[in-house]
């Protein structure tokens, strides 16, 4: 069973304070309501003779303040018959100035209009009025936020660790309120403000990236941010380097350099409630196999080649270098579907398919170039190497390329064995004409702009002779080899 929330109330002001030294303030106002009322009456209802008195005032809110005390005997009575007769008849408002003059026989047409000096005071007085009811306000205002303090019904918090796991998605562009709505809305928390104040004060918060997360539902807003911001708690996050291959390599060190299929396996690994959420890279790869490349998000440009590609071998060059989060929980094809997906969009970011139909090549044959110019030279020789692979194909050449040959191997090497060369595979560029059958590795956006855009040079040979990965590039042959003479001494290679 969960436990119930609990309430939390920020500290009032007012805490710790003795009642006495809180007051009330107490507003007086300048008129009392019945001599607002008396003035009302009074100032209304007059015979013609009392009006031509008034007027003889210089001042007339003075008249107002004194009264009608100082009136004669028959001026009161006058007005006592006003009043009287007015109190018999039915439905006449006190209010209506308009229809108590049309109605009462005392008052002339001419004096319909109300003189400017009643209207001013009028005018004043419903100002004294507003003034007062917007203080009042603003005192009931005060005093309702008071008592939520005092009371304590600010917000909801769940109390301890939480109980069931669940994912959280955070999406790129969600800043902390949005977080802490959708922890509320899988009930990781109480409420929203339950995480944002405990995280207040907490600057890791801040630097929460996109990505999936794993967290417990019916957590406490301190017990949220402290999972949230643990460096386990991002799930389905995996990076995939420029020149990974699908399958793993091990070098010579006997150190494995996991391939693109293990690092899915490992992104798609997580324990949810007490069942683990693996897809085995087996289980991708056949999947890759089997269903239509398409469906997966393959664009079509590249799926009409790769799907005749070796078993194990389609989804080469097709999964982009770069950061990925994946969904722990769903089967092969939403893996797949996920990271090809976001591929997709990046290869186009790059410049295929469009940027392709300005070179003699499809995207696809772009995207095979650019994996061997990864694999065999640094960035800074990229657009020279990507020169050679164009020169060569140009003149009927083989390219030769050592990459090609090790791509197949577990264990590649720097350089390759004469019986390594002769190998007949759909990759060996030393045993065939042309470009291997598929990409070889994925390619970074550098190497495909090399590829789209090779050196304008007549450079047709190349070996790597320097210690910090690049490469001399000739024309002839012959300076070539000396090159890799010079290189061998120096211990390059």
């Amino acid at each position: 069973m969960g436990r119930p929330p609990v309430r939390r109330h920020r500290p009032s002001p007012n805490d710790g304070v003795p009642p006495d030294d809180n007051p009330t303030e107490i507003l007086e106002l300048d008129e009392p309501y019945d001599d607002l009322y008396d003035e009302e009456i009074e100032g209304d209802y007059r015979d013609d003779e009392d009006y031509d008195d008034y007027d003889d005032y210089e001042d007339y809110d003075d008249y107002d303040d004194r009264g009608s005390g100082s009136q004669d005997r028959a001026s009161d009575e006058a007005r006592d018959g006003v009043r009287d007769d007015r109190d018999d008849r039915d439905g006449l408002s006190l209010l209506d100035d308009s229809d108590e003059r049309e109605d009462s026989e005392y008052v002339d047409e001419e004096d319909e209009e109300e003189p400017d000096t009643q209207r001013e005071g009028r005018v004043r007085r419903l100002l004294k009025w507003a003034a007062v009811l917007a203080v009042l306000v603003g005192l009931s205002a005060a005093a309702f936020f008071g008592a939520r303090e005092l009371l304590g019904f600010g917000y909801e918090d769940y109390e301890g660790p939480g109980e069931d796991d669940v994912i959280l998605h955070v999406e790129e562009g969600d800043v902390t309120s949005v977080i802490a709505a959708k922890l509320a809305e899988l009930d990781v928390v109480a409420s929203p403000e339950a995480f944002v104040k405990a995280g207040e004060d907490d600057e890791r918060v801040l630097g929460i990236q996109p990505g999936y997360y794993q967290l417990k539902t019916k957590m406490s807003g301190e017990a949220a941010v402290r999972a949230l911001v643990a460096e386990d708690a991002r799930v389905g996050h995996l990076q995939i380097r420029a020149g990974t291959k699908l399958f793993d390599v091990i070098q010579p060190d006997e150190s494995v350099t996991p391939g693109v299929f293990t690092l899915l396996e490992q992104a798609s690994c997580a324990r949810l409630n007490g069942e683990d959420t693996c897809v085995s890279a087996e289980e991708l790869r056949k999947t890759a196999d089997s269903v239509d490349l398409t469906e997966l998000g393959v664009p079509e440009w590249a799926a009409e080649h790769a799907q005749d590609a070796p078993k194990g071998r389609k989804l080469e060059g097709l999964i982009a270098p770069g950061v990925y989060d994946i969904r722990p929980g769903g089967d092969a094809e939403e893996v797949l579907s996920q990271v090809l997906t976001a591929s997709a969009t990046r290869l186009e970011a790059a410049g295929l398919p469009d940027a392709a139909e300005q070179t003699p090549y499809t995207p696809y044959e772009i995207l095979v170039i650019a994996s061997i110019v990864e694999l065999e030279g640094v960035e800074a020789d990229f657009p020279n190497v990507s020169s050679v692979i164009y020169n060569r194909v140009e003149d009927g050449m083989r390219l030769q390329m050592d990459s090609t040959v090790n791509y197949p191997s577990k264990r590649p090497l720097l350089t390759t064995t004469e019986q390594d060369r002769l190998k007949v595979t759909p990759w060996n560029t030393y045993a065939m004409a042309g470009l291997p059958q598929t990409p070889i590795g994925a390619p970074s956006p550098q190497a495909i702009e090399a590829a789209l855009n090779p050196a304008d040079n007549e450079y047709r040979y190349f070996v790597k002779c320097e210690k910090d990965g690049r490469s001399c590039f000739n024309e002839e042959y012959e300076d070539h080899q000396a090159d890799q003479k010079d290189a061998r001494a120096r211990g390059v290679y």
